[in-house]
């Protein structure tokens, strides 16, 4: 069987889910291509999944197959694209400063930074809520966690959608230079400053027991890792948090009815039709079994998270979207020791938005006039463009 042509999948990216269970009733993994280009291997099923995200034959590093990471050579090594002894020295570094009691510190300011978006949103009585709430709640919480200058989180945005999203590669790649170019500037004029009580004023400053610290190539990467990770994810699920509820009104009344499901129905939310659709690429260092199939050495492999979460071998009626199941073991945030760092933060701000938003909203409701939603290409990030409501 030849590599599966995902593109000859009617209405793939709106709907990938059917497809992705049509290629699970085949087996775990397939061979498969979605853009021109070089075929990749597809790993659909969630223990299969859950595996080769510890697999230490799957290497993040483009390098340990002799290719090259698109945009590593502008931007420079961070937790994505290098394996251990690299990553577990970076992620020692970063996670000394990127602590739970941080991310639990920053409540308050979440909840009085989406007050703040609701009374702007609020009066018109409709509009999009990604460009109202989804998008800069996220983005004003990490550019301040970080110690970015609210004026330029405008031109951040841009190179950030193209960073996920590309329009083409050259297009890609400036955005990859432009950012590189800015946080290169930011980090001096930090250095420069003196300690403040920003994060990256403590990531520049950190060192480990043994003296050890980030480079400044390390700390650009770092950077840019946080910022595109630290919005990206947490926008989409609200967005398609709020997408589910609206789809479902019997479990949207249920959660208004009693909030004591919130945490429940976030992380439903996260397997159901979560913000990754995929995890970042591996490559394969040597044959790597998966099931019956044996992928070979120096291949792409991504690791289908959003296609494992629907896996019925490990949740029942898997297309159900139910904010009372048991959703321990998805992997809607990965697994292992690339598990994202940022979690509890996206958590943190998706529990905070919808209450207050289904609080505010009692008559949420999509808006019939808006016509078919615009879905964001391409199998890394899952949701829409814009997300018409009114309320």
């Amino acid at each position: 069987m030849g590599a599966v042509d995902l593109r000859a999948y009617p209405g793939f990216n709106a709907d990938p889910y059917p497809h992705y269970a049509a290629l699970r009733e085949l087996g775990p993994v397939h061979e498969v291509f979605s853009v021109p280009g070089e075929p990749f291997w597809l790993i659909v099923g969630h223990e299969e999944s859950r595996a080769a995200l510890t697999d230490p034959r799957l290497s993040k590093s483009a390098a340990s197959v002799g290719a090259e990471m698109f945009g590593v050579d502008v931007i420079g090594p961070h937790l994505l694209v290098v394996d251990p002894p690299d990553h577990t020295r970076l992620r020692r570094l970063v996670a000394r400063e990127f602590t739970m009691r941080r991310v639990e510190q920053l409540a308050p300011r979440v909840q009085e930074i989406t007050d703040e978006l609701l009374d702007v949103m609020l009066p018109a009585g409709h509009g999009d809520l990604v460009d109202a709430l989804a998008f800069p709640l996220p983005i004003i919480v990490i550019c301040e966690l970080l110690g970015i200058p609210s004026g330029d989180r405008d031109a951040f945005r841009a190179w950030s959608n193209e960073v996920v999203t590309p329009t083409g590669f050259e297009e890609s790649r400036a955005a990859i230079q432009a950012l590189a170019v800015y946080l290169d500037e930011l980090i001096e004029d930090k250095r420069c400053q003196g300690p403040s009580g920003d994060l990256l004023s403590a990531l520049i400053r950190t060192r480990a027991e043994d003296d050890d610290r980030l480079s400044a190539a390390e700390l650009r990467a770092l950077t840019f890792l946080l910022l595109i990770a630290g919005h990206e994810t947490t926008v989409n699920l609200i967005s398609n948090g709020v997408r589910a509820l609206l789809a479902h009104p019997g479990q949207l009344a249920d959660l208004r009815a009693d909030f004591s499901l919130l945490d429940g129905a976030v992380e439903e939310m996260l397997r159901y039709d979560g913000p990754v659709e995929t995890a970042t690429v591996r490559y394969t260092t040597e044959p790597v079994p998966v099931g019956d199939v044996v992928i070979p050495a120096g291949v792409i492999v991504l690791v289908g998270l959003a296609a494992a979460d629907r896996d019925p071998a490990r949740y029942p009626s898997p297309d159900t979207f139910d904010i009372r199941r048991d959703t321990r073991g998805h992997l809607a945030f990965g697994h292992g020791i690339h598990f994202c760092l940022g979690a509890p933060l996206a958590r943190l701000e998706a529990r905070i938005a919808l209450r207050s938003l289904l609080t505010r909203c009692p008559d949420l409701a999509p808006d019939p006039s808006a016509g078919p939603l615009d879905w964001l290409p391409g199998m890394l990030i899952r949701g829409v463009r814009r997300l018409p409501l009114r309320w």
